[in-house]
């Protein structure tokens, strides 16, 4: 294997963290985390850190020219749907000009580029979804995302890749934004009641395993869409309720409603879930089954998690 010089944005996220842990270990590797934080919010990592907007053209191809990254990994989005859906020049600056402005760079000086993508470029008409199905996003983070991929497929990189997945759950340093599973532990373990939907089914993801997903498409130098999520497709309601098992909360503070309970200003696709045979045959990927990643989760909470 050659040794590669890995650019990671959005490096302060939870994915971010999870793959500088996961790349940062590997001697392989000579990593640049970077964020838009002055100083990252992880520790004990093997790797360089610097500052960098992606939205600014000028920093990214300063930064490119001065690294000279052999692969940009591209964690950095804004994934508020609702925000995306009120905020939408703000939304499309990150999450698709600064695709651009990666790709343009990554084009000058012959890097590959690694997009992080996502199920809601679906309609969620009749997932789970195969990599070659057709894109058809029901709200604006959705359109986002579907032009930074189109930004990467067109920009003339040799080697691009688009790693798409669903429902993102784990934990981090210092995270600025929570997800569903540190959510309903902390709401559970409170005794407060939540109300969650039974008609949106997703095939949650735990983040190290994307995380490697994504370590397995730079390592093989694969190019195209990749599916990574887990095995599992579950209403969120039964997530909930498997997270509550899994941790031995009282699951009957969950109560099951739709998706008409919420007034949300974006509308989510209702049945989306990834068919990851693509990435399990050329990549090898293997992710955790739910309770199997749930109780990792736990080991890094410092939470006990029964057996039964």
């Amino acid at each position: 294997m050659l040794y590669r010089r890995v650019l990671i944005t959005g490096a302060n996220g939870l994915l971010g963290q999870a793959l500088v842990a996961h790349l940062s270990r590997q001697p392989e590797y000579d990593v640049l985390a970077t964020g838009r934080d002055t100083f990252p919010r992880f520790a004990n990592a093997s790797c360089g850190y610097t500052a960098l907007d992606i939205t600014a053209p000028q920093e990214v191809q300063r930064l490119m020219q001065d690294f000279t990254p052999d692969v940009v990994i591209n964690c950095a989005a804004m994934t508020q749907v609702d925000r995306c859906e009120k905020e939408r020049d703000l939304c499309w600056r990150v999450n698709a000009e600064a695709v651009e402005h990666l790709a343009r760079a990554c084009r000058r000086i012959g890097a590959r580029l690694i997009q992080v993508s996502t199920d809601f470029v679906f309609d969620g008409a009749d997932g789970p979804y195969r990599e070659d199905a057709r894109p058809d996003p029901v709200n604006f983070y959705g359109k986002s995302k579907l032009a930074a991929e189109n930004v990467t497929r067109d920009a003339g990189i040799d080697g691009w890749a688009i790693a798409r997945t669903v429902l993102v759950y784990g934990t981090a340093h210092n995270l600025s934004r929570s997800n569903i599973a540190l959510w309903v532990i902390d709401k559970l373990s409170k005794g407060e009641p939540i109300q969650v939907v039974t008609d949106q089914w997703r095939s949650p993801t735990y983040v190290n395993d994307l995380a490697n997903g994504i370590e397995r498409i730079v390592r093989f130098g694969k190019t195209g869409i990749f599916h990574l999520s887990g095995r599992e497709m579950v209403s969120v309601y039964d997530f909930a309720c498997t997270i509550a098992h899994v941790f031995d909360l009282d699951a009957s503070l969950i109560s099951p409603t739709d998706h008409t309970h919420f007034q949300q200003p974006a509308p989510r696709p209702p049945r989306t879930g990834f068919i990851i045979l693509k990435a399990e045959t050329e990549l090898g990927y293997k992710p955790h089954p739910i309770e199997d990643a749930l109780r990792h989760l736990g080991t890094r909470l410092g939470l006990p998690t029964p057996t039964s």
